[in-house]
């Protein structure tokens, strides 16, 4: 089976949707195409993911969009950085149609409300309408205004609900339609032809369609500006990628458009400014904060050769760069792809949603029909008046939109927040499992430790010279690609020490290396090949044995036959290491580690971080059977957060590891790895710190907490306010809910629910949870 993350794809805007039961006629729409693997689409978002299927013949977009124009939707391409900014400003741009529309609903609204409420409330205005207006003419002006606002701001909501009805999927446009046009229609007969009315029965309610309109309108505005706050971590990527920059051509230096700079241009980039696209420095020096994309605070030195990521920030040094990527396969661009993904993407808890509101609509409709055969019956009179009212608040209050919202505005916030701390999820349902992790395993090298030897410990035996020794045994193995050479020889160069070139260079395979350096005779290598020598290691034999034992490689170093100094040399812990354990042990996780090293040094290292299990000595193409020995080990261990099998995340960052990734329930990768380990993983991790792991896991858990949240909320007001809206509390109370109560209620729970999704922006975890820099 192809994973999905191969599968052809393609990605729309779509227009014109309203209401979860809009998303799901477009994904029936795009799934019923022939070709199509899987489809998508978020209400919250207004995106829609198509996965094609790899055999047969895929289909094309020209098709995919024409199958949502049949649903009666519209949709655009979505496949580049320009895509991206022109559906944003639409999504401005319809923020700022909306507020007209209900403006323009309000404005017709508050004179239809003030005539006929304020008669109500007020008895010197129903004195007053009587006097200079008169009953007829009140009437009149009432239905002009509510015609008016039902088919113009209004009209959206009659247009979609009638088409939802007639293809017998009805949604929350075919709610109001129902309730506000009964509202209306009932009125206008009254109006119109009132002697087929009974008289106790001739009311009109033009005030209650119009306020329901507009009030819902107030609700999807509200909703649209807080969804538009949800993208802000979108928004602040982008915002990253200067819109031009000056680029080198024919001899001059010109200020070029972000989307005409091709690969090959030369920018030159002055002190302060921001690298637009990825490239190689190929004149000048300069700092570079990297900060937005490793998190690291401290700048980074860059000369000739040296690659530079687009949205990073200039330092004082003026730079020449050769463009190596623009557009889409940019770093940055790349980065907010998977922001995106993970924000359009459905959990599995929303499938469970999804059933409900699939029937909740078509029920709500039944209820409000029950509910107007029961007021008719037995109601008080007027009864047909109650029994319309009643009908229609049920109708109102009922729309589910708070249920379809619940799940998708927390994943956009939640992930947008999880790469403000540097934590990307490729697939948006990693977000659920990341959740239910019980244990976490990690590989050693280049994930817990730095990924290449470091000389840790140097001293020097009697009375020899410490930078003298050092040098003229860095010129000794400077000539050897042995990883402990290149050590020592780092460590050196690091200090700014130089050398000559030695003479006599010999391997000692498996025990070290000798050579002559300024006509003496140099020998450096394992404690072994020193006492096969005969060469006495005295005092130092103690100390060379605590270094092997804490997991480093110990090295003896003769000059004429006598030991002048030892060395250690380790792949040392990465800073922070310590910690990150530490914080998932506080989150109730179990961690492993799973190496190719020996298993003295592999307990080592798990002893100073402190790790629960270890797997040693293990073969690269062995780290899935170590994944499925810790499954089967801790599913025969009970675990006090999770009921059901254990869930597994693999933390690596090589080649090696890529199996592993994909085999783990989340593969997490280390985002200075390798691009095979990053595409096998399900949530990538910005720069070097594993701390982001625990962060990752925080978030997740508060996401997770935040979508039941807005469920209970959602489930809550509607088992709350539907028995209210059909009459359940008037026998013993004589309590009514008003329709253009019920429509406040409804937008009102919309907005709530949107509103605590944005609490996640807030969100900061644990201070033992947070990267460096973040």
């Amino acid at each position: 089976m192809t994973p999905a993350a191969t599968l052809p794809t393609f990605e729309f805007a779509i227009g014109g949707m309203t209401c979860t039961n809009c998303a799901r006629r477009v994904e029936k729409a795009l799934a019923s195409v022939s070709g199509v693997a899987t489809a998508t689409v978020n209400p919250a978002t207004e995106r829609a993911r198509v996965q094609l299927n790899t055999g047969g013949e895929p289909p094309d977009a020209a098709t995919l969009i024409a199958a949502v124009t049949h649903a009666g939707y519209d949709a655009r391409l979505v496949e580049s950085a320009a895509d991206r900014k022109r559906v944003r400003a639409e999504h401005a741009e319809d923020s700022k149609r909306q507020t007209r529309s209900f403006m323009l609903a309000l404005v017709l609204t508050l004179p239809v409300f003030a005539l006929e409420m304020g008669a109500h409330m007020v008895p010197g205005v129903h004195h007053w309408i009587a006097m200079h207006i008169g009953e007829t003419r009140n009437q009149w002006v009432q239905a002009i205004l509510t015609t008016l606002v039902l088919f113009g701001p209004g009209r959206g909501f009659f247009v979609h609900g009638i088409r939802s009805l007639w293809q017998r999927s009805p949604d929350m446009n075919a709610l109001v339609a129902l309730g506000a046009g009964s509202a209306w229609v009932y009125s206008m007969v009254v109006m119109l032809a009132p002697s087929i009315m009974p008289p106790a029965a001739a009311h009109v309610y033009f005030e209650a369609a119009a306020m329901i309109v507009t009030l819902i309108l107030l609700g999807r505005l509200l909703e649209a500006r807080a969804r538009g706050k949800t993208g802000a971590a979108i928004a602040k990527l982008a915002a990253l990628q200067p819109q031009s920059a000056r680029v080198r051509r024919d001899g001059a230096v010109v200020d070029v458009d972000i989307d005409d700079i091709v690969v090959g241009d030369v920018l030159i980039v002055r002190p302060g400014e921001r690298f637009a696209v990825d490239g190689v420095v190929s004149e000048g020096r300069s700092y570079v904060d990297e900060s937005m994309m490793t998190g690291e605070p401290a700048p980074v030195a860059k000369s000739a050769g040296d690659r530079v990521t687009g949205g990073t920030v200039n330092g004082q040094g003026s730079l020449a760069v050769a463009v190596a990527q623009v557009g889409e396969d940019t770093a940055l661009a790349g980065i907010i792809r998977m922001v995106e993904t993970a924000q359009g993407a459905r959990l599995p808890i929303q499938a469970r949603v999804d059933r409900v509101t699939a029937w909740f609509v078509p029920a709500m409709i039944s209820a409000a029909l029950v509910t107007f055969a029961v007021w008719l019956i037995v109601g008080p009179a007027p009864a047909l008046s109650h029994a319309l009212v009643n009908a229609v608040a049920v109708m109102i209050v009922a729309c589910p939109c708070a249920m379809g919202l619940a799940t998708p505005t927390s994943i956009m916030v939640g992930t947008g927040r999880a790469a403000a701390f540097g934590v990307l999820f490729r697939q948006g349902d990693a977000l659920q499992r990341l959740r239910d992790v019980t244990l976490v395993a990690f590989d050693k090298t280049g994930t817990l430790t730095v990924g290449h030897p470091v000389m840790t410990d140097f001293v020097v035996v009697g009375p020899a010279d410490r930078v003298a020794t050092l040098r003229d045994l860095a010129a000794l193995q400077s000539v050897s690609e042995h990883p402990v050479a290149q050590a020592v020889v780092d460590a050196a160069r690091g200090e700014g020490l130089a050398w000559s070139t030695p003479s006599d260079v010999q391997a000692i395979t498996g025990a070290g290396i000798s050579g002559t350096v300024a006509d003496r005779h140099w020998v450096a290598g394992s404690m072994r090949l020193m006492r096969e020598r005969g060469i006495d290691l005295g005092e130092e034999a103690a100390r060379l044995t605590d270094w092997a034992r804490a997991g480093k490689t110990p090295v003896c170093v003769t000059v004429d036959g006598v030991l002048v100094a030892v060395l250690a040399v380790a792949d040392p812990l990465k800073a922070g290491a310590a910690e990150a354990i530490e914080a998932l042990h506080a989150q109730g996780i179990q961690v492993a580690m799973i190496t190719g090293d020996h298993e003295g040094t592999a307990h080592a290292v798990a002893q100073q971080l402190g790790i629960d299990i270890v797997h040693a000595e293990v073969l690269p193409d062995g780290k899935v059977a170590a994944l499925a020995a810790l499954r089967t080990t801790a599913a025969q261990r009970p675990t006090p957060r999770r009921d059901g099998p254990p869930v597994l995340a693999f933390v690596g960052d090589g080649i090696n590891d890529a199996p592993a990734l994909a085999a783990a329930d989340v593969g997490i990768a280390i985002g200075s790895g390798t691009d095979v380990a990053i595409e096998s993983a399900t949530v990538v991790l910005m720069g070097e710190d594993i701390r982001g792991v625990s962060t990752a896991i925080a978030i997740s858990r508060a996401t997770l907490r935040n979508i039941h949240q807005n469920l209970f909320w959602a489930f809550a007001y509607n088992a709350a306010l539907v028995p209210l809206a059909a009459g359940a509390l008037y026998p013993a109370f004589g309590i009514l809910l008003s329709p253009v109560y019920a429509a406040a209620a409804m937008a009102l729970s919309s907005v709530f629910v949107v509103s605590n999704a944005l609490r996640l922006k807030r969100f900061v975890p644990p201070a033992q949870y947070v990267r460096t820099g973040a």
